[in-house]
């Protein structure tokens, strides 16, 4: 069967492409140029709502900077030659979606992990400055590596940092994040980072064997964006969204958009710009 673009389908494989995948985002609103730096599929998050089947192997953990320019130049060129849309399976796109709206960093696990992400960032970054100087050079990122010094200075190569908070509670940061690690360092390390420059936090909210987040839970997540703002963290915008592929974990489900569009309005009534994709 032909493959067609559209947000449902988030495939990280593209041709025989190491790590530059292409995706039709709802958040990005086109055509997203992604960048796996985790093709092993290793994380220290394991979100019962990620798509990521983990209990199959992955790839080589090495990332081949060199291939991965290579294959961004495959895509940015014809793109801004307009050849790109008649390029299987780019031709599928819808026609109100064919822009490349931006390139990711959002792979199989998280991307700031492996040695080689400065390397990685820098090389997008000149790549993207001399095809497509127009496009955003995003990182996704559930923001546990931010005290290191290789992954800040690596940060500046970014036009736009998309942050992760899922939860407002250490119980249900950990049920739906799926980590041991303590809730406070993700705080600390967005609050660090929102202190130097603003940040876009983006969350999912699942069902979970049927339930969603409920009003404690709901309650407490605004309480941590506010703690950020108090605190002189700048939140640029608030991503609210749910599932929109077949999760690994098949206890999670989506949420419904009435639920997303009454937390979104919790988010704007403590001052922030929120924004609900279903």
């Amino acid at each position: 069967m032909e493959r067609r673009l559209d947000h449902r389908d988030h495939r990280r494989e593209l041709d025989e492409n190491r790590h530059v995948y292409a995706v039709v985002s709802r958040r990005a609103r086109g055509l997203s140029i992604g960048v796996n730096l985790n093709r092993d599929k290793v994380c220290n998050f394991d979100c019962p709502y990620c798509q990521v089947d983990r209990t199959t192997p992955g790839g080589p953990s090495r990332v081949d900077v060199e291939a991965l320019t290579a294959e961004l130049e495959d895509l940015l060129r014809p793109a801004a030659e307009g050849a790109l849309w008649e390029r299987p399976p780019f031709d599928t796109v819808a026609a109100e979606l064919r822009r490349v709206a931006d390139i990711a960093f959002a792979g199989d696990g998280e991307p700031t992990t492996p040695p080689e992400f400065p390397q990685a960032a820098r090389a997008a970054r000149e790549i993207r400055d001399r095809l497509a100087p127009g496009v955003p050079l995003r990182l996704l990122t559930n923001a546990t590596f931010f005290h290191k010094e290789r992954v800040r200075a690596a940060l500046a190569e970014f036009d736009e940092l998309w942050c992760k908070l899922d939860a407002g509670t250490e119980g249900h940061f950990h049920v739906v994040d799926g980590t041991r690690l303590p809730f406070r360092r993700i705080l600390d390390h967005l609050l660090l980072v929102a202190r130097e420059r603003p940040i876009v936090v983006q969350s999912l909210f699942p069902t979970i064997e049927g339930e969603g987040p409920d009003e404690a839970e709901v309650s407490a997540y605004v309480d941590r964006l506010k703690e950020i703002a108090e605190e002189g963290g700048r939140i640029g915008e608030v991503q609210v969204y749910t599932v929109a592929r077949p999760p690994s974990d098949p206890r999670v489900g989506a949420l419904g958009s009435d639920h997303l569009e009454a937390i979104a309005s919790r988010v704007r009534e403590a001052g922030f710009a929120a924004y609900v994709y279903v």
